[in-house]
């Protein structure tokens, strides 16, 4: 028999519409999206959700990753083991997730390796993870079908912490696409309860609590208008660069190590980058590069620079030719209420709190009903024990339990719930020591009530709740940012500045000087500045000292350390016309990575003067010319533990030493009498000090240019907040102070005012000395005054640094 054809007349154009919508719908909300509520995609949200029910929590042992696969691909999301492994190897990887959600065990992959496979490796639920789940058996959020309802899964998961702004996100969908950059819980956070408090914050408000990206590989964000723009609409372009020094990598040769890496680009990327860079002639100057990461250090890449070259220009190719520079495109495109929206940074965090709001509430209400039913039979335990032995003869009267329910009802007024809780417990409960039990129980339950329904009734109430739960979860889980933020205009100051930064450096002579507000430059050439002491612009001028560009100097810190430092990656600025500007210079923090603060400079050449140092505990010390060798770091003195180096520089013969203490008492000692010690030797007394008090500035001053130096002091009330105590000043001549002994007291310098403590600040300085506040903006200085122990003169401006 022959089945007659049927054959349906379609418009093509209407069908390709209909399928491809129906398929990009899918994508869309089954696959590439997140939810903006909790940050997840379908896959990431099931696989947490089954590894919640299959208690796969921290303290637990971890499991076979293809276990965690087949229970979700069986009974949540059957697409396909590698789809799913490869979301739990992301939500596992901490160098993609800022908080890992996965606590993996074996080997899930680098920024360069893909993981192993999943019959390899072990997973089990990371301490965040529970943030994400907790309270799925409270009803706070609503369960829907899995694909073949026979299953419930939840719609989306409570979520303690925003975590598509913590941990970003990822997605190519069909005519759109999502790429959130990760941020710093705490940050977010604090945002996010910021913007709880205050609706009507705007993006630049909360960009005071929440300031940018956090990678959890660190990097620099050059630039904040990129992160503004992105905050603002949900699109914009963040450059981040390599976290990178110079530094001495060998003996003879000098190097660029990078230590953090734009987000999601690996070192060996950026080996073959360099590489083809340096074949086709766009990169010039290195000898070699090595790459010395491993699983159990950090990222360390060492790029070697040819001897010769400028460290600085290489790094400035590198760049510019190599992922060491990349750029971070934010389109911050998320499901709301099922629709793909394009998110600021606002609309982030509001439809995050929203939905923790709602979170707070239902199990607020879930906990009330809880607790009301507990009161409702712990009511009955009570009536029922007040009888028990009638309890107990209605029980052996009865011929079934049914019977027995029926009687307790009517006998003790109870309904049927209560009459059937009583009826479910073991004699041994219904005693009189269970009663006093039963009374507090009962108590605690009308107490939690009322504490229940108060946040109930009062939504403030319920959202500070929610913030402390935040902040707490917070303070539990947060660790410090890893991103640096540079401001775009600094950055490209410091770009301007290097420009003609040649690739060859000649090795010429230069002047490196050291400012006031920690910071450091050279100039090219000698005179000027190294020969008179003169005064520079935007900064105190604390040292200055004549090296050649391609030579080595040597830092000398408050630790009683000395750091050698290539004058090279010192940055140059070129001279101007009168006194030469600071405006430019480097932190010495952000050059070397040296957190103390620097006090001197050092020559470093085998003929090598001694070195002077004084303490705040009044030690004073010449160090005897001993080369280093090829350390990078050793040490000049001795120091005991509570004690720090305040002054320090080459000695000169024929040459004085001045003291001056918090008290307001100045030492001028020779210095030709002190006997150069080793390395290893504490020093000797120097200045005799009261009780509490400390050497707060210190210099050593030619004999035959004494009358060239003032002596500047300042006073305060030591007991205000850091910055705001200084009331006086007093300019002196160095030369009214007369010549003292070693350890002695010395004589007044400033005889201190009603409400002036101590002396705040002090300095020996070429005159005219020059005060700069914390802003490097210039303070007006009194005249000179003739009195060596006279008060100072009122003050309008807090003084900084005196140079």
């Amino acid at each position: 028999m022959t089945v007659a054809e049927k054959i349906v007349d379609i418009d093509v154009s209407t069908e390709m519409r209909t399928s491809f919508l129906e398929y990009a719908y899918s994508v869309i909300h089954a696959r590439a999206l997140p939810d903006a509520r909790d940050g997840l995609k379908p896959v990431q949200r099931r696989i947490l959700y089954q590894m919640g029910e299959m208690g796969l929590d921290p303290k637990k042992g971890h499991v076979k990753s293809s276990r965690v696969v087949g229970e979700v691909m069986g009974k949540l999301h059957p697409h396909g083991d590698s789809a799913i492994y490869d979301a739990i190897v992301r939500l596992a990887q901490p160098f993609a997730m800022r908080v890992p959600l996965v606590d993996g065990h074996g080997n899930f992959g680098s920024l360069d390796d893909g993981p192993a496979a999943a019959r390899y490796t072990e997973v089990r639920l990371a301490p965040a993870a529970l943030e994400m789940i907790s309270g799925l058996d409270e009803d706070v959020v609503d369960f829907v079908p899995n694909y073949d309802n026979q299953l419930t899964q939840p719609a989306v998961l409570p979520a303690g912490f925003p975590n598509m702004l913590v941990n970003g996100a990822t997605g190519i969908a069909v005519g759109m696409a999502t790429n959130i950059p990760p941020h710093n819980l705490s940050e977010t956070i604090n945002a996010a309860c910021h913007l709880s408090e205050n609706p009507e914050a705007e993006t630049e408000e909360l960009m005071r609590y929440l300031p940018g990206p956090d990678f959890p590989g660190g990097g620099v964000v050059i630039g904040l208008d990129g992160i503004r723009e992105a905050y603002e609409s949900g699109r914009g372009l963040i450059k981040v660069r390599a976290k990178c020094s110079i530094e001495r990598v060998s003996a003879r040769k000098r190097g660029i190590v990078v230590t953090e890496l734009p987000y999601q680009v690996g070192p060996e990327k950026v080996i073959d980058k360099i590489k083809d860079a340096i074949n086709h002639g766009r990169i010039k100057g290195i000898s070699n590069v090595l790459n010395l990461t491993d699983r159990d250090h950090e990222m360390r890449l060492i790029i070697e620079v040819k001897n010769g070259v400028n460290p600085e220009a290489v790094l400035k190719q590198l760049y510019k030719h190599t992922p060491m520079e990349d750029t971070f495109g934010v389109n911050a495109v998320a499901l709301v209420d099922g629709k793909p929206q394009t998110l600021g940074l606002k609309r982030i965090l509001e439809v995050f709190l929203d939905h923790r709001e709602n979170v707070v509430r239902r199990r607020t209400e879930y906990r009330l009903a809880q607790a009301k039913e507990q009161l409702h039979l712990v009511e009955g335990l009570l009536i029922a024990v007040l009888d028990i032995d009638g309890v107990i003869q209605i029980i052996r009267a009865s011929e079934d339990a049914a019977q027995a329910k029926d009687r307790l009802m009517m006998a003790f007024d109870l309904d049927d719930v209560q009459a059937e809780h009583i009826l479910a417990l073991r004699l041994r409960r219904l005693t009189k020591f269970s009663t006093i039990e039963l009374q507090n129980r009962r108590d605690e339950l009308v107490t939690e009530i009322a504490d229940l329904q108060y946040l109930l009734s009062d939504r403030n109430a319920l959202l500070e709740k929610m913030r402390t739960e935040m902040r707490e979860l917070a303070a539990t889980y947060s660790d410090p940012r890893r991103t640096v933020l540079m401001d775009g205009d600094s950055v490209a100051a410091a770009e301007a500045a290097a420009a003609d930064v040649p690739l060859d450096i000649p090795d010429e002579p230069c002047t490196v000087v050291l400012g006031g507000l920690q910071t450091i430059c050279r100039f090219p050439g000698t005179e000027a500045i190294a020969r008179t002491g003169a005064r520079v612009h935007d900064d105190a001028l604390l040292a200055a000292l004549l090296a050649t560009s391609r030579g080595e100097i040597g830092l000398i810190g408050a630790d009683g350390n000395c750091y050698r430092t290539s004058v090279v990656e010192i940055p140059s600025l070129p001279r101007t016309e009168g006194a030469p500007s600071l405006h430019g210079a480097t932190p010495i923090r952000l050059l070397r990575g040296i957190e103390v603060p620097i006090v001197g400079l050092l020559p470093l050449n085998e003929e090598t003067a001694p070195v002077w140092l004084v303490t705040a505990g009044g030690v004073v010390k010449l160090v005897r010319p001993e080369h280093p060798g090829s350390k990078d770091e050793w040490p000049l003195i001795n120091l005991e533990d509570t004690d720090r180096v305040i002054a320090g520089g080459v000695s000169t013969p024929d040459s004085e030493l001045f003291l001056i203490s918090a008290a307001g008492q100045l030492l001028r000692t020779s210095s030709d009498a002190i006997r150069p010690q080793g390395r290893s030797a504490g020093g000797v007394a120097g200045m005799k000090l009261s009780s509490g008090d400390r050497v707060i500035a210190a210099a050593q001053v030619p004999k035959a240019l004494i009358a060239n130096y003032e002596v500047v002091t300042v006073a305060g009330d030591g007991g205000l907040l850091p910055g705001t105590g200084q009331t006086s000043a007093k300019r002196t001549p160095a030369e009214r102070y007369p010549a003292k002994g070693r350890a002695t007291q010395g004589v007044r310098c400033q005889r201190l005012l009603r409400g002036e403590d101590a002396l705040q600040l002090a300095a020996v300085v070429p005159a005219p000395p020059r005060a700069i506040s914390a802003d490097a903006g210039p303070v007006e200085l009194p005249e000179l005054d003739e009195r060596r122990d006279g008060s100072g003169t009122k003050i309008t401006h807090q003084i900084a640094a005196i140079g």
